[in-house]
Order: structure tokens, then C-alpha cells, then sequence
């Protein structure tokens, strides 16, 4: 146990040591210049965002949760009534696919307008 932790941290260590000197060898200006995303800002930043943006953040949390809703089914299928949870396994599976497919058709997916 003693030489696992030793050796963690000695890894963890030399990561560390790597991951603070390696970025000192070569700065570019880019890397020096205050904007991380490599270009100088134009216009304001005080922009809204795209409805499209958050369109597309709503809906992968949905999926997301979908995921977390139907991780349990294995286990659940061991029930007394497997038959309910594959029902209402189903029920959620065909719920978000209606709701994926009405904003497919309405266009809400479509990035470019």
C-alpha cells in the first residue's frame, strides 16, 4: 500500500513539474496576448445568444437525462413486474423521440437558417 502511494505521488509530481515547465520552453504571442482564444476581441461583448444555442444545451440535458432515467433498468428488470419497468422504460424512450422528431420538423435543429 505504501509503495502505491509512493509511487502516486511521485507520478503526480513529475505531471506537475512537466505541466509548469513545458509551457515556459516556447511562449508564443498568442499564448502571452490576455484573450485565450487566439484573437483579439471585436465588437461587444455584452451580445446575446443564439435561442439555437440554448436550443441545443436544453437538448442535451434532456438526453442526458433520458441516460440517467434508463441507467437503472437492468437492475429494475429483477423486479417482481420486469413488464412495468420495460413498459415504462418504453413510455420515456418514445416520449423523447416524439419530442425530438416534432422539433426536427419544425426546423428547430437546423443551425443555419
Amino acid at each position: 500500500m505504501t509503495l502505491f502511494s509512493l509511487v502516486g505521488i511521485f507520478i503526480a509530481i513529475i505531471l506537475a513539474t512537466l505541466g509548469f515547465w513545458l509551457p515556459l520552453i516556447s511562449p508564443d504571442s498568442d499564448k502571452l496576448s490576455p484573450y485565450e482564444c487566439g484573437f483579439d476581441p471585436l465588437g461587444s461583448a455584452r451580445l446575446p445568444y443564439s435561442m439555437r444555442f440554448f436550443l441545443v444545451a436544453i437538448l442535451f440535458l434532456l438526453f442526458d437525462l433520458e441516460i440517467a432515467l434508463l441507467l437503472p433498468t437492468p437492475w429494475a428488470a429483477q423486479l417482481s413486474l420486469p413488464e412495468l419497468t420495460i413498459f415504462w422504460s418504453f413510455i420515456i424512450l418514445l416520449l423523447l423521440t416524439l419530442g425530438f422528431i416534432y422539433e426536427w420538423l419544425q426546423g428547430g435543429l437546423d443551425w443555419a437558417e
